[in-house]
């Protein structure tokens, strides 16, 4: 994970000191504005897209980006985050790659929108400090000083984090705790559209992560223990809301609150079944009656 970060962090900062950043912050401004977010913001939701969370966190440390900024930007990240890699997989369960990919996309820009009418409004100032950052250069020498202390903290935080969750994890697997939550969350899934045979891959896909836990969403398929429409079901709403643990605390590391970033996503997981299980029916219905 640090491969990639390091040396993305360190493209951005070539940009940032080249005068290119400006230019693509400007290019990019009017559509980020309407979200509330500067130009620049798009490499980082571009970063998230194609790579992965950590990589766009260390793109947001070197932009210097700040407040609610940093908080619209982490919701559509934490949506549309490693998209070639994650849609791929979920492909490997019966759901469209195409359709996985737009509809995150989708619910991104959404989500920002909702949180840029909810969050207290000090979007201008957020976004005029930071294209300020990227204006005013101190220097190469001097930022790159600045961004070897920055990136070299970030990638210790990164390290004990991870270390940590992966403590975590294994904590609750060894003691049950996954498969007692996967029985307690059965019914309460069933009101977000989830179906109730798919609660602990839920459980899996929110504390392994979507990619770690493809593999075991797979399996259930090909054995038989979750059927493939459910398992597009499921995919719906994990694409979206997926990670709650260790993709959340990367971002609270940083200064997000952790209840701006779970709760909308949940939300607009549970829209997002809702409306694929009601146009399923509608062409159900149809289908019957032709």
């Amino acid at each position: 994970m640090l491969s990639i970060t390091v040396p993305v962090s360190f493209a951005v900062l070539l940009l940032k000191v080249s005068g290119g950043l400006a230019v693509m912050a400007q290019f990019f401004k009017p559509v980020f504005s309407l979200l509330g977010l500067p130009g620049e913001a798009a490499i980082v939701f571009a970063t998230a897209c194609f790579l992965n969370i950590y990589s766009c966190i260390a793109v947001i440390e070197t932009l210097g980006l700040t407040g609610r900024t940093v908080t619209i930007l982490a919701l559509m990240c934490l949506i549309s985050h490693n998209l070639p890699v994650e849609s791929a997989v979920q492909k490997k369960t019966g759901t469209s790659l195409m359709q996985m990919v737009c509809v995150r996309l989708f619910a991104s820009f959404a989500g920002a929108m909702a949180l840029n009418m909810l969050l207290p409004a000090n979007a201008y100032q957020t976004a005029t400090l930071a294209v300020d950052k990227v204006h005013v250069s101190a220097g190469f020498q001097a930022e790159l000083t600045n961004w070897f202390i920055d990136i070299s903290y970030l990638c210790g935080k990164i390290m004990i984090i991870v270390t940590l969750l992966m403590i975590l994890q294994r904590i609750l697997e060894e003691f049950g705790v996954t498969k007692l939550l996967s029985r307690t969350l059965k019914y309460p899934l069933m009101l977000l559209g989830v179906p109730h045979q798919a609660a602990f891959l839920w459980v899996v896909a929110n504390t392994l992560g979507l990619a770690y836990g493809a593999g075991i969403i797979v399996d259930h398929v090909n054995r038989g223990r979750l059927s493939r429409a459910h398992a597009v079901i499921l995919n719906y709403h994990i694409a979206i809301s997926h990670s709650l643990l260790e993709d959340t605390f990367l971002f609270v590391a940083i200064g997000v609150s952790a209840g701006w970033i779970t709760i909308p996503r949940i939300i607009l997981a549970a829209i997002i079944v809702w409306l694929k299980r009601f146009i399923d029916w509608i062409y159900a219905y149809k289908a019957l009656h032709n």
